[in-house]
C-alpha cells in the first residue's frame, strides 16, 4: 500500500492546482449547501424496545390528540417578597398568562395552577405547565415567539417568572471554543517547527477539511433530523485528527527536505510512509464511531456517522491537500524562521538539540522497565478507582447553567414543591383486555401507593375517553436524576409486576424520568458488546497493521487503561464535585448516560492513532536494524515531539469544549482531553515503550501460519524503500 501512497502523493504534488482547486470547490459547495438547504436539529431521539418509550407509543396511537411526546414548557411565577401569588392582581396576571397560551396555536394544554394545585404551600411560587402538539424541533417561529413573551406580563407585574421544559430548546454555540483551541494548536505547531510555513500548513487544511464536514453535517439537517451536539462532535474530531493527521506527514516531509531529498520526491514518501500509518490510524477511528450504530440509539448512530464522515474527509485532506500545498512550497517549508525560535527537525537521527528529550525518555524507560510498567499500571488504576460510583442520567434543566432560566425554574419548583416536581413519573394502565377498568386502575394505584420510598404524592388514575387507557402520576421526593428516583422506577415496576395477571390491564412506567432510566440502563447493558464489536475489529486490523499478536494486545489492554483513567476523572469533577468550580460545573451530578460510550469509541480510535504512529516508527527501526532494543529507543526519539504536539494539540481542542455552557458537551470535552492526556503520555509513552522493551522480539512474533495468511501492508515503507533503490525509474507518476 505505501507503494500507491507514494504514487498518489507524488500526484497530488504535481497536480497541485487542480487537486487544490478541487478541495476548495468542494468547500464552497458544502457551504451554499449549508447557507440554503439547512434545517433545524433536534436532540429527540428514538430507542425501539423500552417499556417507557412503549408507553409513550401506546399512547399516540389510541389518543393522537394527546400529543404524549410534544414539547412541553414550563412557568414559573414567583410573587414579590411580603405577596402571594394568590393576591387579586398576581392571580389575575397568571390566569390571563395562561389563558393566553392556550389559545395559541398547537397548544394542547396550558394547565391554570390554581385549578390544578400547583401552588406552594405558602402560596408564594405558581407554575404552569404548556403542552404542544408537537415535538420541539417543529414548533413554528410563531409558537416560539409567543412563548418567548408569555413571562413579560408577570415580570411587569413585579413578579419573578422563569421558563424552563424542552419547547424552547438552547441550540449550542462553540465558536470561542473552537477559536482558543485553533490558537493553541498553532502556539504549538510554532513551537515545534519553529516556521510559521510549517506551522500553518497542519492548521489550513484541517479548517478546510472541517468547514467541509460541517458544513455538509449542516446541509443535512434540511433532509434529516440531527442532533445538535452532532456538529460540535464532528468539529471536535474534524480540528483534532485534522490537524494531527497533516502534523504527521508534514513532519516527514520536511525530514525529507532536510537530508537533501528534492520536493517532489520528498512528498512521494513522506505520503507513502507517514500516510500509511495516518490511513490506519484514520480507519480504526472510522471503525469505532461508525461501531456506535449497533447500539441502535438514533442521537448516537447520527453522531457516530457524522464523526467519522469527518475523520474520513481529514484522511483524504492528509493524503491530497497536504501534498498539493507542499508543491506551492516546495523548499520554503524549512524557511520561514521566527526569531528566538530554533528550526526543528523531530525525526533528526543524531539524538540532539529537540529530539535529545524523547530519546532520554525511552532510554530510561527501556532501563527501567519493570519499574515504570507497574508504576505506570498502579497510578492508572488509583485514577480509575472513581469509576467504581458511575452513576448515569439524560440532561434536564437541573444540569443547565445556573444563571439560564431554565436552571432557575427548576430550582423555584424544586424549592418551593420538592425535587421531584421537576420529573413525575406517568404510569399507564392499558384497560382494553382488563374484565374490570376501574378495578385496575384502583389495584395499580393502590400497588403504587404501598411503595414506601421516595414517593412524595400519588395522584390517582385519570381516564383517557375512548382510548381504554388511564394514567396515574406519581411525584418523587428525590430528583429526576438522582438514584433514588432510578430506584423508585424499579420499585414501582416490582409493584405492580402482578396486575396484568390479577386484573388483565398493562400497566406501563413512563414519563420523561422514567425514559431517561430506561435509557441509562440500556446503553449500560450495550456498552460491554460495543466494546467487544470495537477492540476485536481493531484488533485484527492492528495484527494486519504490525503483523504482530502482542504488540495489538498490548494497544488494547493499554486502552482500558486510559479508558478507566478518563471516565474515573469525569466521576471525580462532574459527579463528586471534585475541582468542580475550576471547570465551571455548577452542579455536580451523574454522568450524562451517553459519555461512557461516546468516550470509549472516541479515546479508542484516538489511542489506536498514537500506538500506530509511535509503534510503527519502531517496527521501521526493527525491520530495517533487526534490534529489538535499540529500535524502541530509536523509533520513540524519531516520532516522540511530532506526537506530543500531536496530543497537545489534540487536548487543547477537546479541552477548549469545557468553556461551553451546554451540559452534555462540557463533560466530553473534558473527558476526552483528559483521555488523550493519560493514554499520549501514560500508557503510549510510557507503558507501550516499557512493555516493548520487556517483550524484546517477542513483541514482533507472529505464527508461521498466520504471517503467510495475512497480507504485508508495509505501513513502515520498507518495502517502498527497497523498491526505490533497486528502480528508481518506475517512481515516475
Amino acid at each position: 500500500m505505501s507503494w500507491y501512497l507514494y504514487r498518489l502523493g507524488r500526484w497530488a504534488f504535481r497536480h497541485r492546482k487542480g487537486v487544490l482547486a478541487a478541495w476548495l470547490i468542494a468547500l464552497v459547495l458544502a457551504g451554499t449547501g449549508a447557507a440554503t438547504l439547512s434545517g433545524k436539529t433536534s436532540d429527540n431521539f428514538s430507542m425501539p424496545g423500552l417499556e417507557s418509550v412503549e408507553a409513550f407509543d401506546l399512547m399516540k396511537e389510541r389518543n393522537p390528540g394527546a400529543a404524549a411526546d410534544g414539547a412541553t414548557a414550563r412557568l414559573v411565577f414567583q410573587a414579590p417578597e411580603g405577596s402571594k401569588v394568590t393576591d387579586p392582581t398576581y392571580a389575575g396576571v397568571i390566569g390571563e398568562t395562561v389563558e393566553s397560551l392556550a389559545a395559541e396555536d398547537g397548544v394542547v394544554s396550558a394547565v391554570d395552577p390554581f385549578e390544578a394545585g400547583q401552588v406552594s404551600p405558602d402560596e408564594t411560587v405558581a407554575y404552569t405547565t404548556v403542552t404542544y402538539d408537537t415535538q420541539s424541533i417543529d414548533l413554528s417561529e410563531a409558537q416560539i415567539e409567543a412563548l418567548e413573551e408569555a413571562p413579560e406580563a408577570g415580570r411587569e407585574a413585579g413578579m419573578t417568572v422563569e421558563m424552563g421544559g424542552d419547547a424552547l430548546m438552547e441550540i449550542p454555540e462553540t465558536g470561542a471554543s473552537e477559536l482558543i483551541g485553533i490558537a493553541v494548536a498553532l502556539v504549538v505547531l510554532v513551537i515545534t517547527f519553529g516556521s510559521l510555513i510549517a506551522a500553518g500548513m497542519p492548521l489550513l487544511t484541517a479548517l478546510v477539511g472541517v468547514g467541509i464536514g460541517i458544513a455538509g453535517i449542516t446541509t443535512l439537517t434540511g433532509f434529516v433530523s440531527l442532533g445538535s451536539t452532532t456538529p460540535i462532535l464532528a468539529t471536535m474530531l474534524g480540528l483534532a485528527v485534522g490537524i494531527d493527521y497533516a502534523l504527521f506527514i508534514v513532519s516527514r516531509y520536511r525530514h525529507e527536505v532536510m537530508i537533501g531529498r528534492e520536493p517532489e520526491e520528498a512528498a512521494g514518501r513522506a505520503v507513502g510512509t507517514a500516510g500509511s500509518a495516518v490511513v490506519f490510524a484514520g480507519i480504526t477511528v472510522v471503525i469505532a464511531l461508525a461501531g456506535l450504530a449497533v447500539v441502535n440509539i438514533s442521537l448516537l448512530t447520527e453522531m457516530g456517522l457524522a464523526a467519522a464522515a469527518t475523520v474520513a474527509i481529514a484522511v483524504l485532506i492528509a493524503l491530497t491537500l497536504v501534498p498539493a500545498i507542499f508543491g506551492f512550497a516546495k523548499k520554503r517549508i524549512i524557511k520561514g524562521k521566527i526569531p528566538g525560535l530554533r528550526q526543528h527537525d523531530p525525526e533528526a537521527d543524531d539524538h540532539s538539540g529537540a529530539p535529545a528529550m524523547g530519546h532520554r525518555w525511552a532510554g530510561f524507560v527501556s532501563r527501567r522497565k519493570a519499574v515504570v510498567a507497574v508504576v505506570g499500571v498502579l497510578v492508572a488504576a488509583v485514577a480509575s478507582i472513581p469509576v467504581m460510583s458511575l452513576q448515569e442520567s439524560l440532561p434536564d434543566d437541573g444540569t443547565a447553567a445556573k444563571d439560564t432560566s431554565q436552571r432557575k425554574a427548576y430550582d423555584m419548583i424544586a424549592d418551593s414543591f420538592g425535587a421531584g416536581a421537576n420529573g413525575p413519573l406517568l404510569v399507564v394502565v392499558d384497560t382494553r383486555e382488563a374484565d374490570d377498568a376501574d378495578a385496575a386502575v384502583a389495584a395499580t394505584t393502590e400497588a403504587i401507593e404501598g411503595v414506601e420510598t421516595d414517593i412524595a404524592a400519588v395522584v390517582p388514575g385519570q381516564a383517557i375517553p375512548d382510548a381504554d387507557l388511564a394514567t396515574i402520576s406519581v411525584i418523587p421526593q428525590s430528583g429526576p436524576a438522582d438514584a433514588e428516583t432510578q430506584d423508585l422506577v424499579a420499585d414501582i415496576r416490582d409493584a405492580v409486576a402482578g396486575i396484568q395477571d390479577d386484573t388483565g390491564a398493562e400497566v406501563l412506567v413512563s414519563g420523561q424520568t422514567a425514559v431517561s432510566v430506561d435509557v441509562s440502563e440500556k446503553l449500560a447493558d450495550a456498552l460491554p458488546v460495543y466494546l467487544a464489536l470495537v477492540v476485536g475489529l481493531a484488533f485484527i486490523l492492528l495484527i494486519l497493521v504490525f503483523r504482530s499478536l502482542l504488540v495489538p494486545l498490548s494497544a488494547v489492554l493499554g486502552f482500558l487503561l486510559t479508558i478507566g483513567v478518563a471516565l474515573g476523572a469525569t466521576v471525580a469533577v462532574f459527579q463528586w464535585g471534585w475541582l468542580s468550580g475550576l471547570f465551571g460545573v455548577d452542579t455536580p451530578g451523574p454522568i450524562i448516560s451517553i459519555l461512557p460510550l461516546l468516550m470509549v469509541g472516541i479515546l479508542f480510535g484516538l489511542a489506536m492513532d498514537y500506538q500506530v504512529f509511535l509503534v510503527s516508527r519502531m517496527r521501521e527501526e526493527y525491520v530495517h536494524t533487526g534490534d529489538a532494543g535499540t529500535s524502541v529507543v530509536t523509533g520513540f526519539s524519531h516520532s516522540a515531539r511530532v506526537v506530543t504536539a500531536a496530543a497537545i494539540i489534540m487536548i487543547s481542542v477537546f479541552g477548549s469544549f469545557i468553556i461551553s455552557p451546554m451540559a452534555m458537551i462540557k463533560p466530553i470535552g473534558f473527558g476526552l482531553a483528559f483521555g488523550i492526556l493519560a493514554d499520549a503520555f501514560l500508557v503510549r509513552m510510557t507503558l507501550i515503550p516499557a512493555f516493548m522493551a520487556i517483550a524484546g522480539k517477542s513483541a514482533w512474533w507472529l505464527p508461521t501460519w498466520l504471517d503467510r495468511l495475512i497480507p504485508n501492508l508495509d505501513i513502515e515503507g520498507d518495502q517502498l524503500t527497497k523498491r526505490l533503490e533497486r528502480t528508481p525509474e518506475e517512481a515516475t507518476v
